[in-house]
């Protein structure tokens, strides 16, 4: 991986509490994992980014080779790796994921 790149990707991971990465964007979703992950954050009511690289198969296997996750949507909370809503939904019910939120949410970007 090209050091360019996976400091554009750290940048993105850092420049949003909540980031998504997906197949399309936020009012564009180009696959029912990618809107069921949009529409999961959108019912917890923080902000959150999605980033589109549906088209980019090199920041793709970056992702990938990062995360040591192969599918999307990859999700990224206060700059540490989770997963998809697979993991998240779980922590949602638990009460975990609402601590963690919190928590990222009072930090500074």
């Amino acid at each position: 991986m090209a050091n360019d790149l996976k400091t554009a990707i750290e940048a993105e991971i850092n420049g949003s509490k909540i980031l998504v990465y997906g197949k399309g964007t936020k009012t564009a979703p180009r696959c029912g994992f990618t809107l069921e992950t949009i529409q999961f954050f959108d019912a917890l009511g923080y902000p959150f980014e999605v980033i589109d690289v549906l088209a980019d198969d090199e920041k793709r296997r970056a992702l990938s080779d990062m995360t040591n996750w192969p599918t999307l949507p990859k999700v990224f909370i206060a700059g540490t790796f989770y997963g998809d809503t697979d993991i998240l939904g779980p922590m949602r019910d638990s009460g975990e994921l609402e601590t963690l939120l919190e928590a990222a949410f009072k930090e500074k970007v």
